[in-house]
């Protein structure tokens, strides 16, 4: 028995330092735009390509704070790709178990391309059309669910787990990827019904109940709606500003762990898995909470998703370094 299955997309992501450009604001959209030269070229700083995506740093990430791991996933072998390789090692050598890693060989592996500057990253993503078809998984308490290419919508996916979910009684931690959150997550009520957490970040949170991102809604009216969709614990991540979560019954606030901040890729997905393993280990929301935190703020402190990921006694040192970084309900 797996204490976590995690499903979603890897990736290897290649990160590219930024050095001769502009930052331009958008007057219509109050969004920040990169201006490159267009047909010229760009020098950039040096860079550095490594195993990524959403369910890679979930699975790596619990895995190092012991919870016995496996994932499913899809990796390419197409042509000269040796990706999925690297992947598979890269998730061997973390401890995650790849008997549910499934490997084609008509497509490459994805990969993405991570612009940074200051701290800040800018992905350049595209996920290959895999054909899902969730495997015959072993019993797990715990499934997290995460990014997943668009041609999901057109495989059984959804159905497979929500039947796994039912005659396992697993819980499930959902941390829906972008391409999900376009689809519509409301479409899948039995899946929600089913979520034991549900994390997003305050824009996502947004886009699904429908609200314009300039909107400023508060915050507890996202909770409440977003909870009202099914998940019995939710969070809402803010970067800065930290992170906010409803149980079912209280609402609460909580600020960020300090950290020198170098790059942000993989921070959210640090801070869901730490969350969830919060859970895990008995703990309440408001403290579990903490434990996101806390992994969160490690994983900003050096390039790329994993390199920062806690292991469970750097985890506890941590959260005991930070002791007055606590919850505080909101009323």
């Amino acid at each position: 028995m797996f204490d976590l299955i995690t499903i979603g997309d890897v990736v290897v992501d290649t990160f590219i330092p930024l050095i001769d450009f502009e930052i331009l604001d958008s007057h219509e959209t109050n969004d920040k735009l990169i201006a490159l030269r267009y047909g010229d070229k760009i020098p950039v700083g040096q860079s550095t390509s490594l195993v990524a995506g959403n369910a890679a740093n979930n699975a790596v990430g619990a895995s190092r704070l012991k919870l016995k791991t496996a994932i499913y996933t899809n990796v390419g072998n197409f042509g000269d790709d040796e990706n999925d390789d690297r992947i598979k090692a890269k998730l061997k050598k973390e401890k995650v178990d790849i008997r549910y890693v499934v490997e084609t060989g008509e497509l490459p592996s994805n990969h993405h391309i991570v612009l940074n500057y200051n701290g800040e990253r800018t992905i350049l993503i595209h996920h290959q059309p895999w054909k899902f078809n969730l495997p015959d998984l072993d019993r797990a308490r715990w499934v997290y669910l995460t990014s997943l290419s668009p041609s999901f919508v057109d495989s059984p996916l959804y159905d497979q787990l929500i039947s796994y979910l039912e005659r396992t009684n697993a819980k499930l931690a959902y941390n829906p990827g972008t391409f999900q959150i376009k689809l519509g997550v409301k479409r899948y009520p039995r899946l929600l019904s089913h979520t034991e957490l549900f994390v997003v970040n305050l824009e996502e949170s947004k886009i699904i109940l429908g609200f314009d991102r300039s909107e400023n809604i508060q915050v507890k009216k996202l909770l409440k709606g977003l909870a009202d969709l099914g998940p019995r614990n939710v969070v809402i991540t803010d970067g800065s500003k930290g992170s906010f979560g409803f149980d079912g019954e209280k609402y609460y606030k909580l600020g960020i762990i300090p950290a020198k901040l170098v790059e942000m890729t993989g921070s959210g997905d640090a801070f869901a898995t730490g969350t969830m393993a919060g859970l895990f280990y008995g703990q309440s929301l408001d403290k579990a909470m903490r434990w996101g935190a806390a992994n969160g703020a490690s994983v900003v402190e050096q390039v790329g998703p994993q390199a920062g990921l806690l292991n469970l006694d750097q985890m506890k040192t941590k959260l005991k370094t930070n002791s007055k970084v606590v919850a505080q309900e909101l009323k």
